[in-house]
């Protein structure tokens, strides 16, 4: 399958840069990942997204799924669920690009979480 590759430009730019704080994430009230070492992707008009080293998130918390997407301008990614406290899973929760596009390439061994199904808190700079 021919996939279609995009360079950011100024229609839609991609911008990478060290948080500069620590980034914490929750799911369900326990904590999932913590790190001083969180990248901040922002691409054209979305909301800013924290990528998270891989080896800062409670792998133990993690299992791989067969959840594929791909992004012309980062690749394809891949997905994690994450298990509860409780007990439940948060399917597909967290994506990575384990092969991103060389524009893109700091994000590699980083992982993102939906914001909208964690509690992700940055602490002020």
């Amino acid at each position: 399958m021919t996939r279609t590759v995009k360079i950011p430009d100024a229609a839609h730019p991609i911008t990478i840069r060290p948080t500069g704080t620590r980034v914490t994430v929750r799911v369900g009230g326990a904590v999932v990942a913590a790190t001083d070492s969180a990248l901040s992707l922002a691409e054209a008009s979305y909301p800013v997204v924290h990528y998270i080293p891989l080896s800062d998130v409670d792998q133990s918390l993690l299992e791989r799924t067969t959840t594929q997407t791909y992004c012309p301008y980062k690749g394809d990614a891949s997905y994690f669920t994450v298990k509860t406290p409780d007990g439940g899973t948060e399917a597909d929760l967290i994506w990575t690009y384990e092969h991103p596009y060389p524009s893109v390439a700091e994000i590699a061994g980083h992982v993102a979480f939906y914001a909208n199904r964690a509690e992700i808190t940055v602490d002020p700079a």
